[in-house]
């Protein structure tokens, strides 16, 4: 018993929140197939890559899970290109020393832990990484509404 009430006291201060494990998924809304999950635990993170339409250059929005929730944390931005730009007073601008910049600390909730993207086709190349794995949702649903979710296990 005492084992018991230690291990439990241990997990409490491990994880003072609980865990949070989670799961991301892709799915094409009208059809309601499945076409990426991922494991998506605690403080564990994901972008979502896109090819700019007029300058090719990659652009990414980069999430984690915390506490449960989906949280935009940072995007990279190559260049100033059309429609690309830093808002002040959201996050911080820092250069990636390679002509394009980083937008940190953006630490924004995604309201229902859930978005709809709308996957581009040919070089634009939606895709979702989470470390070295990549799904690109343009290959898999191009032009189709896509919901990306993270569902809290157990809820």
């Amino acid at each position: 018993m005492r084992r018991l009430i230690e291990g439990g006291l241990l997990a409490l201060l491990l994880f003072p929140h609980g865990a949070h494990a989670g799961t991301l998924t892709a799915t094409v809304i009208r059809t309601g197939t499945e076409i990426a999950r991922f494991d998506m635990p605690e403080g564990k993170g994901w972008c979502v890559l896109w090819r700019h339409s007029v300058q090719l250059f990659e652009v990414s929005d980069c999430y984690r899970n915390r506490d449960g929730r989906m949280v935009l944390v940072r995007s990279h931005l190559p260049d100033f290109a059309a429609g690309l730009d830093h808002i002040p007073g959201r996050g911080r601008q820092v250069s990636d020393g390679q002509g394009g910049y980083w937008i940190e600390d953006l630490d924004e909730p995604v309201p229902g832990n859930a978005y709809v993207l709308r996957p581009g086709v040919g070089k634009v190349n939606h895709r979702i990484r989470v470390g070295d794995r990549q799904v690109s949702l343009s290959r898999a649903a191009p032009h189709a509404r896509v919901r990306i979710e993270l569902i809290e296990d157990g809820s």
